[in-house]
């Protein structure tokens, strides 16, 4: 309701806002609360809220604290029931019947911040309104426990408040479901619903006549009076909790979460037993606020590099946001998210050394996850270097196993390119670097066994393969005649010498092609393309592939030396070569245009000339 005075002069009206209530419940039960069965979960808070209050206000109240949720799914008919501080008539006036104004705020503010409480918006008991056409509360306050109060409304913006005959000290809400949420009367929704949102809370929910609460058993990293497990018993209970919250995949394994200095966060993080790949995400964390589900999907508390990693933690210094399903991103949230990801990495490496199954299975599981996440800490990669694997020619192996003829040999392209099969020549593992963090992993790991990394497929790796040699000119313009088809011709030597020449693909002005293609306007976004041709404006254009002769093959020694006698077979052997040429390129870039069908046929045409020119030379 508007109120309009006038200031001391007289002159300028002063006016109050109204608050329009209709509008209000549009805005909570179509935007603030993801899905209306929220609901529940702020009366359940209240309900827990009350209990607490009782305790902190009558010391002598010893009897333990109960709260009932009952369902009757013939009258679609919700009932929460609590043995809490119950409201005095004014209490309903000033805190239940007043948007913004919360009584569990008052006495936090006043102190009582760590004793449990939940609430905080003032906003929990209007959101029974997104639920029901009616709403009922019956309640008999401890400080009158002769008298009872009787709050029934339709709308939340008119009520009346009646005296009813005391009950036992308390509350009962009673909910009057709207016909799109009279399911919620069913008990089994109710189990599987507030089973979710309260399965940390300290006080005890009973669904209908169930003998047993919801949330039967503290977590794991609350102490039980007088309960010390032995180390394989905390394991398994740990196990057993992160199986009930795990939503996608069975745990392997779990790890501790401790108070930190800045963070106040306790919970229980997990490997889950599904077989992720780098780019996958799979993170799922469930974060409980003094107890209450807030947010069940707050991964980026959890490190990026962490996709394989489950969790439930709960704190009380973390800022809900009004809805109270998600965070405010504050100091409180940094100084967790610091605090997950130091627990994670010194959780692993207490797995590693104390639970050998387990580190083999999350080896086995994650492996290309592990390997980004070796690059991503320092203590990380010391713990992994020696574990992960990396893919190769040879299949996955790890680096360890890579060194060969004195160096870690990685190839950069995806199409198997002449490399990996010249390797395979001389029985050498290539590390296949287009995969992901290959090449950079193999780099650190070089680095740290002051090794040498050869990346084949740059400039700088091919220097390592292939020895320059040296040819008088006359030579190399007749082998460029007859041998090549464009690319540079180097002489030069390199293993095995068993293989006579090699076409290598110049991969750098590969890129500079590719990206300076228009077509790439279409493919790749502006920003990361001007970043791209910055790199390879750098690159000087010249030939796509470079041919290396090399001058160790006997065949080569030979055709050398036919072509300076002049003998006439050296035109016919060097056709020979040159199809061998053809023919290995296309087997080591199959997808490459330049080596397609029309290329290979006209190689083995040129075979069998060259063999009939042979074979017809006068003896």
């Amino acid at each position: 309701m508007e109120e309009t005075t006038l200031d001391a002069a007289g002159a300028t009206e002063i006016r109050r806002a109204g608050v329009d209530l209709n509008g209000l419940m549009t805005v909570l039960g179509k935007h603030l609360y993801s899905t209306p069965v929220v609901a529940l979960r702020e009366l359940v808070q209240n309900a827990h809220d009350s209990l607490v209050r009782r305790r902190l206000e009558q010391p002598d109240w010893v009897e333990p604290g109960r709260i009932e949720v009952h369902g009757d799914t013939g009258n679609g008919i919700v009932r929460i029931i609590d043995t809490g501080a119950g409201l005095t008539q004014r209490e309903i006036h000033d805190y239940l019947a007043t948007v913004g104004v919360g009584y569990t705020r008052g006495l936090r503010q006043a102190g009582e911040d760590d004793e449990g409480l939940i609430g905080m918006f003032g906003l929990g008991f209007l959101s029974a309104f997104v639920l029901a056409r009616r709403v009922t509360l019956r309640t008999t306050s401890y400080q009158t426990p002769t008298l009872g109060h009787c709050y029934v409304s339709s709308n939340a913006e008119q009520y009346t408040v009646s005296p009813m005959p005391a009950r036992a000290v308390g509350t009962e809400v009673l909910l009057e479901l709207h016909a799109d949420f009279q399911h919620l009367a069913q008990e089994a929704h109710l189990r599987d619903i507030l089973g979710r949102y309260c399965a940390l809370l300290g006080e005890p929910i009973y669904i209908g006549h169930d003998a047993q609460p919801i949330n039967p058993e503290p977590p794991p990293w609350r102490p039980r009076d007088g309960v010390v497990l032995h180390p394989l018993q905390a394991q398994r209970r740990a196990v057993e909790f992160a199986a009930r919250f795990e939503r996608n995949f069975e745990p392997i394994c779990a790890v501790p979460v401790r108070a930190a200095p800045g963070s106040d966060g306790v919970g229980l993080l997990w490997v889950q037993d599904g077989a992720t790949y780098g780019t996958s995400d799979n993170r799922n964390l469930s974060v409980f606020v003094r107890g209450m589900l807030l947010d069940d999907d707050a991964r980026d508390l959890l490190p990026p590099w962490a996709g394989f990693i489950g969790g439930v933690i709960e704190s009380n210094r973390l800022t809900p946001t009004a809805s109270r399903e998600d965070l405010q991103r504050d100091e409180a949230y940094r100084s967790v998210q610091h605090a997950l990801g130091e627990a994670l990495i010194e959780g692993l490496a207490e797995v590693a050394r104390q639970q050998p199954e387990a580190w083999r299975r999350v080896l086995a599981r994650h492996n290309e996850a592990l390997l980004g996440a070796a690059l991503c800490d320092e203590r990380l990669f010391q713990l992994l270097m020696e574990h992960v694997r990396v893919p190769t020619s040879q299949g996955d192996m790890k680096a360890s196993e890579l060194p060969s003829r004195g160096a870690l040999h990685v190839i950069l392209d995806s199409g198997g390119g002449f490399e990996e099969m010249l390797f395979r020549a001389m029985g050498v593992p290539v590390a296949h670097g287009h995969r992901y963090a290959v090449v950079p992993f193999l780099r650190r790991w070089a680095q740290a066994k002051g090794m040498r990394l050869v990346e084949l497929g740059t400039e700088q790796g091919n220097r390592a393969l292939f020895k320059a040699g040296s040819l008088p000119e006359a030579d190399i313009a007749w082998l460029q005649q007859h041998l090549g088809d464009g690319e540079q011709l180097l002489p030069a030597h390199f293993s095995p010498i068993e293989l006579p020449v090699v076409v290598v693909p110049d991969r750098e002005a590969e890129l500079k092609r590719r990206l300076e293609d228009d077509d790439n306007d279409k493919r790749v976004s502006m920003a990361a393309l001007r970043l791209a041709r910055q790199f390879t404006a750098r690159i000087a254009t010249r030939e796509v592939s470079r041919l290396y002769i090399n001058l160790d093959n006997p065949a080569v020694q030979a055709l050398l030396a036919a072509m300076r006698s002049g003998n006439p077979q050296a035109e016919a052997a060097a056709r020979l070569l040159r199809s061998l040429k053809i023919i290995v390129s296309a087997q080591g870039r199959a997808q490459d245009a330049g080596t397609g069908s029309g290329d290979l046929n006209r190689a083995f045409a040129d075979i069998a000339v060259a063999l009939q020119q042979m074979l017809q030379a006068p003896r």
